[in-house]
């Protein structure tokens, strides 16, 4: 084989690849956030996971996009374990149209019809409002292209007239497991490097349609690709939480698992499956298209028998994957730690990183807000222990506060690198936002402790009906913070911010009302000035936590009002 065509084979697999991958992108973001949302709401129980899962990887054209999707919903706590298993033996399923597709590449030439899907592709692309489409069409003409390539390749190597390399493949034996399983092991570990189940199938057809390839150690190679297809999913898993590994791992076990059962009934299999398409094995006579099209219908055979069986041994599944990952140590809120973004293999699907942000960002919120009580709790400690710990404890969330912010505008920023929708773009602007008016707010609770610690180190003390006045303040303010969650964690078109806003009024008002109160009390000499200015240093920080929380609140509604 010469260097050219070794560098053909090469290039037309990259361009496989890159075909593939763009046009999942481009349907990804011409679906926008609704895939998400299918994801996250129809997988009630097994059968409608299962159903979810096939229809989202039939519509991305990616197994490896549904199921890095589904562990991010896990680690996002979206979807329960069981859930995502279905889901995952749904996307097994829809991932066998990528087969059929490429059987038709090695059936029909399509190099006529690539060239104008090319220039309709470039002239949508520069329209802007149908470029999704022209990504599309540019990533399916280039998927054709590239068999068409590999095709015309193996036609120029005449394989099938290629005596070392039909030698080669006829010194395997295969009528033996032996061979079966090395040549399963090949394709699984070819899988593994490549990171596409595609271009191995696609070479693998190249070569059964040529003639050089016998179609069971094909099959066999077809058999690897699926167990190494798991590797995607379970690097995805590697920075994430228990549960999303578990769903990684459940992957690979329903994988392996179909492997096994498929191996002890190989060639009765095979058979049945070549009988369905109305090709014998057994056959001299060379059939390109029939052999294609056994591939893909041994891809499908295969997920959906096995789909068929495990879908009732779901929670045996579950139990098999909790006792191999057991969980992690309880983690120490007290402690930095990113939970929802610590890995940067899920940015290979950006529109999904901007899910796992938006989850980090609901954890920052909650903790912020933790933050806040112990700003309460801090102001009725009297302990000079006690209240040195807990002061000690809102300085660490202070330094977190700074650290969340800073770590998810870098990932964002990671984000904000790739191809994206107008609509993802707007989004990263808005939580770039949200994180720094929710950074703020933990620096007014600092604020506040600081003050409350400046009285604790003096003389004085505030008046009966200033605590009164205080806890009243607080509570309007701990209101706004709870309000500002349950925003953060909906869907903003089942959401309504008038609450939120309501609220604001109230403390705003009520700091008025206070302000003109203190004026007239420290004229009566009802307490020192001293004291009646740490006591609206505190009020005044409380109506700008109040004022933070409403801009958070309109980052994520996508609104701005006027200031009260």
């Amino acid at each position: 084989m010469s260097i050219w065509i070794f560098f053909k084979i090469i290039g037309s697999l990259a361009l496989l690849i890159y075909g593939m991958k763009a046009m999942s992108e481009a349907l990804q973001k011409m679906a926008g956030s609704q895939l998400r949302h299918i994801l996250g709401t129809m997988t009630k129980n097994r059968f409608t996971g299962m159903f979810t899962g096939m229809f989202v990887t039939a519509a991305v054209q990616s197994s490896s996009a549904t199921t890095v999707m589904t562990v991010s919903f896990v680690n996002a706590g979206l979807l329960t374990l069981a859930q995502a298993i279905s889901v995952i033996m749904g996307a097994n399923i829809g991932t066998t149209l990528t087969a059929w597709i490429m059987s038709l590449g090695f059936s029909f030439n399509f190099m006529d019809a690539v060239f104008p899907a090319f220039i309709v592709g470039i002239l949508l692309i520069y329209t802007r409002r149908h470029r999704y489409v022209g990504d599309f069409l540019f990533g399916i003409a280039f998927m054709f292209f590239s068999l068409a390539l590999l095709s015309q390749t193996g036609n120029e190597m005449d394989l099938g007239h290629n005596k070392q390399l039909i030698g080669f493949f006829s010194t395997f034996d295969t009528g033996s497991y032996a061979t079966i399983i090395v040549f399963l092991l090949i394709g699984t570990l070819l899988t593994c490097i490549l990171q596409s189940s595609a271009a191995l199938m696609a070479i693998t057809m190249m070569l059964c349609s040529s003639g050089v390839l016998p179609i069971y150690l094909g099959i066999a190679l077809v058999m690897g690709e699926n167990i190494g297809t798991t590797a995607t999913a379970n690097l995805a898993a590697l920075g994430a939480n228990t549960q999303a590994r578990r769903a990684a791992l459940a992957h690979l076990v329903f994988n392996v698992f179909g492997v096994v059962w498929v191996l002890c009934v190989f060639y009765p299999f095979v058979n049945t499956v070549c009988s369905f398409v109305g090709y014998d094995p057994s056959s001299q006579r060379l059939d390109p298209a029939r052999l294609a099209v056994v591939l893909a219908a041994f891809h499908t055979a295969f997920n959906v028998c096995n789909t068929a069986i495990l879908i009732w041994l779901i929670p045996q599944i579950e139990k098999t994957v909790c006792k191999i990952i057991k969980p992690k140590n309880k983690e120490n809120e007290d402690e930095f730690r990113l939970r929802y973004i610590g890995g940067d293999t899920i940015m290979k699907t950006p529109e999904l990183s901007v899910l796992e942000a938006q989850k980090e960002i609901q954890l920052f919120a909650e903790r912020t807000q933790r933050m806040f009580g112990f700003v309460r709790e801090l102001l009725n400690t009297d302990n000079d222990a006690a209240f040195n710990k807990l002061f000690s404890r809102i300085e660490k969330y202070e330094g977190i506060s700074d650290n969340m912010e800073i770590e998810i505008a870098k990932y964002l920023d990671k984000v904000s690198d790739a191809h994206l929708s107008d609509e993802t773009k707007a989004k990263i602007r808005a939580m770039l936002r949200e994180i720094s008016e929710i950074e703020s707010i933990g620096d007014s609770c600092y604020n506040i402790a600081r003050t409350i610690s400046r009285k604790e180190r003096g003389k004085e003390d505030f008046t009966e009906r200033q605590y009164e006045h205080l806890h009243q303040m607080f509570e309007l303010t701990d209101d706004s913070l709870t309000q500002m969650n349950v925003l953060l964690s909906g869907r903003k078109d089942k959401l309504d911010a008038n609450r939120s806003f309501n609220i604001e009024n109230e403390i705003n008002n009520y700091r008025n009302q206070l302000r003109s109160q203190n004026i007239n009390d420290v004229n009566a000499h009802e307490y020192t000035y001293a004291i009646g200015t740490m006591y609206m240093d505190i009020i005044s920080e409380c109506e700008k936590l109040g004022d933070y929380v409403i801009n958070v609140v309109e980052a994520r509604m996508g609104t701005r009002q006027k200031d009260a």
